[in-house]
């Protein structure tokens, strides 16, 4: 079996007063990380960045950095529009 790519994600808090179309239209993508044992958390992850770093690596494990905590996760759920091929919303599950 071969081993998980780790892959290194900055995120910040998803700002609560703008709505998912506003913050894809500043360049982030929403997203939700969520897992047993924990509350799930709105974050926006720079679209840029996250398009860069699944270029090849579809089923990595992710490391994602929101502010002075840090997540080991799996993308559980990615939403795409399949006539522009923008990502909409990406859901975390904890790895």
């Amino acid at each position: 079996m071969a081993e998980s790519t780790i892959i290194k994600l900055n995120a910040k808090e998803r700002e609560t007063d703008k709505n998912p179309r506003q913050i894809r239209a500043e360049g982030f993508i929403p997203a939700t990380v969520y897992g047993k044992g924990m509350e799930s958390k709105n974050v926006q992850i720079c679209a840029h960045e996250f398009e860069m770093s699944t270029r090849n690596n579809k089923d990595a494990v992710f490391e994602l950095n929101v502010g002075s905590e840090k997540y080991n996760v799996v993308i559980q759920e990615l939403q795409k529009n399949y006539s522009t091929n923008q990502v909409l919303n990406i859901e975390f599950k904890l790895a």
